[in-house]
């Protein structure tokens, strides 16, 4: 889309909701610099009654006081037929002074809209998937550079945390982080300040917090998870344990690099590992495998089971702090 060729059509296509509305703006801006786009600009919401004949109408319309005019199609999942055919009919012939934009959630590579629209050009299709949760971080430290401020990793980790992986609704919290905190730098204390948990807190934030040897999140974290998950709590910690005593011997012998391979996973998924194994002794990760015995059978088998799991990870995370000391 930011070719000076426009196509006559351009799918936006993906759960991302804040990818759909960026590209949709983007077209808009391009129109608006004209200073005709109150004349030019057609936006309908297909989910809702839409004759297709005032449809096809508006992209047959010619522009007023410009090169091009802009039609937006929203909520383009589930067309029904009597609307999807003309459609898919337009955009074998379209109008060259028109684009369209088609805008849905979710839409099958083999419905003929899709392949009507991919016919129109290698860009036509403007995948909006969303990220995966790994890589929400990195773009909402991006999101605070457009914002005009710096946040670090860690903070934005929190946020992610915190208010879930909608990235439109992340977007608005980094903006109004940028506006309430004062200095350049938002921090993981301004979002733990600022933000009010509204996402189902997950497991990986505890694993890493343990792993980290960080006692006040990782109790923090241990009491935000749902009920009744101690058993797959207790799991997960376990398995973490036991890929920090791989990656400890891995660097003991100089061979960090193997460790993916070795635990038989993607380098992302490990690439804080070493660096979260030298913080702990080997002896201190086999002790908290040894005592995780009989945390099973007290997760398995009593009504304290999170009481049972706070202790364990108190415990780990006291004896290393006993033994740095």
């Amino acid at each position: 889309m930011a070719d000076n060729q426009l196509l006559p059509g351009y799918l936006i296509v993906g759960a991302d909701e804040l990818k759909r509305s960026t590209a949709v703006d983007r077209m808009k801006a391009r129109l608006e610099k004209t200073g005709m786009a109150d004349f030019n600009i057609d936006e309908r919401d297909l989910s809702k009654d839409a004759p297709v004949d005032d449809v096809i109408a508006s992209l047959n319309t010619l522009p007023m006081g410009t090169d091009f005019r802009l039609v937006i199609l929203l909520n383009c999942d589930r067309l029904p037929k009597a609307v999807s055919e003309p459609l898919v009919d337009y955009f074998k012939n379209p109008s060259p002074t028109t684009v369209c934009l088609v805008v849905a959630e979710k839409l099958a590579k083999n419905t003929r809209l899709y392949k009507a629209m991919a016919k129109l050009g290698a860009k036509a299709v403007v995948d909006c998937a969303p990220k995966k949760a790994w890589e929400l971080p990195r773009q909402v430290v991006s999101m605070a550079g457009a914002h005009g401020k710096t946040m670090d990793m860690e903070a934005a980790e929190e946020l992610v945390s915190r208010a879930g992986e909608n990235t439109r609704l992340l977007d608005n919290e980094v903006k109004r982080l940028a506006q309430q905190v004062a200095g350049a730098v938002i921090t993981r204390e301004d979002v733990e300040r600022l933000v009010v948990r509204t996402a189902e807190a997950k497991p990986w934030p505890l694993l890493d917090a343990v792993s980290a040897r960080d006692m006040r999140r990782a109790l923090e974290n241990l009491r935000l998870q749902p009920d009744k998950s101690e058993v797959l709590l207790y799991t997960l910690l376990v398995g973490r344990i036991r890929q920090l005593v791989v990656a400890k011997a891995l660097d003991v012998r100089g061979q960090s690099g193997e460790l993916a391979k070795t635990l038989g996973v993607q380098q992302w998924q490990i690439k804080n590992h070493a660096a979260w194994a030298r913080r702990w002794k080997m002896s201190e990760l086999t002790d908290a495998l040894r005592s995780a015995v009989d945390v099973e059978l007290a997760v398995k088998g009593s009504r304290d089971s999170r009481l049972a799991l706070q202790l364990w990870v108190i415990g780990m995370l006291t004896r290393v702090e006993r033994r740095a000391s």
